[in-house]
């Protein structure tokens, strides 16, 4: 296949509430969305940088910039044959795997629509079992005024049918919060996330968080770090499980040679995309660690991409990939929709990525664009 055009935009879209972590408050969620086009096909991806360096020290500015100036020159008139050979295209450019995510997911629709499979199907072939239809998923809570309001919200949730809770945490806000949801729900699995906002000196809180029967907690400390999480491991029994410090393969591997997590929270756009993601999996697969697709506020365009990836068979715990109606009232594909019965959402089937394009909505939320 050869590359013949591609189209990159700006979008803005309004979150139906404001999702607060230890960062700040998200009362929008603006991203680039890319797409390459190339034998009467129409390749689809998404960076989800976000207007400022917290999550990252990437932003929609500087994604815009590396796309623009280095990824997309890159692979105009580029001829390949499966998406996998893209990482070894951008090799030159050092970093910014959000950014080259984008580009990842957009070759791997493109090809996956190619073929006749659809994404989950075609990141699958190298394993026996096909990927699941179906994919557990869970719901984030951001931080809440109250935690009386946190438990409102996770009321709400379980209402509709979700049956995992991941509670967004920062200093000051911790195991009262986590003791209280406990109390509240003693039979439902609750998780804890702290984005990087504690260091190792706070492993006594952690410790005292140790009855609570968590599911896990994930990245307490640094978001480069890997060495001060495996000395924390063996002071808690709670499942520790790195995202931040996780932005490739190697990292993967070097957590699990020095004993720094129970578990590895695969965010594909952290990681540089798709084909990463699948290495990290792999090496998570082999080492009997389980793995869980985590979210960024995707539209339907990531969230069909991480649908696939979660349906490989090393993701065992339930993904942070919610139902479309979570994050936004009407966004730029058909809404994703929970399958309350068994806290689920169906993978997208049909070829490529598998959902279509509200063109109109699209063109409603964009803020700029530009074509290659």
């Amino acid at each position: 296949m050869k590359i013949e055009s591609i189209d990159l935009l700006h979008i803005r879209q309004p979150l139906v509430s404001p999702f607060v972590t230890s960062f700040g408050p998200q009362t929008d969620k603006e991203c680039l969305i890319v797409t390459l086009h190339a034998a009467g096909l129409s390749g689809w991806g998404e960076c989800v940088a976000t207007v400022d360096p917290g999550y990252s020290y990437e932003t929609i500015e500087t994604a815009w910039h590396m796309l623009q100036d280095f990824m997309i020159p890159a692979v105009m008139d580029w001829e390949f044959e499966e998406p996998w050979e893209l990482p070894q295209r951008l090799h030159f450019v050092r970093g910014h795997p959000l950014a080259k995510a984008a580009l990842d997911l957009a070759f791997w629709d493109l090809t996956a629509q190619r073929d006749g499979l659809s994404l989950a199907q075609k990141l699958a072939q190298p394993y026996e079992a096909g990927p699941r239809p179906r994919v557990a998923v869970g719901v984030s809570v951001g931080i809440q005024p109250t935690v009386e309001e946190t438990l409102t919200v996770v009321q709400q949730y379980l209402g509709d049918g979700y049956r995992r809770i991941k509670l967004k945490i920062k200093p000051g806000h911790d195991v009262t919060l986590a003791s209280a949801a406990r109390r509240a729900f003693p039979d439902t699995p609750i998780m804890l996330d702290a984005n990087s906002a504690y260091t190792l000196a706070d492993a006594p809180l952690f410790r005292e968080m140790d009855d609570l029967d968590l599911l896990m907690l994930e990245q307490p400390l640094g978001y480069e770090d890997i060495y001060d999480h495996s000395l924390l491991r063996p002071q808690i029994t709670t499942p520790l499980c790195l995202d931040e410090s996780i932005h490739s393969a190697d990292h993967a591997r070097f957590a699990l040679a020095i004993g720094a997590c129970d578990i590895i929270n695969i965010k594909p756009a952290r990681v540089g995309g798709w084909t990463e993601a699948r290495l990290v999996h792999d090496l998570c697969l082999e080492a009997g660690v389980p793995v869980w697709c985590g979210g960024m506020l995707e539209t339907g365009i990531g969230r069909a991409g991480q649908l696939a990836l979660a349906s490989l068979p090393g993701f065992t715990l339930p993904g942070d990939i919610s139902a479309t109606s979570r994050y936004y009232d009407k966004d730029i594909t058909a809404p994703f929709t929970l399958n309350g019965e068994d806290s689920t959402i169906d993978v997208p089937a049909a070829p490529g990525l598998g959902v279509e394009i509200d063109h109109r909505q699209l063109r409603r939320v964009t803020v700029r664009e530009k074509r290659f």
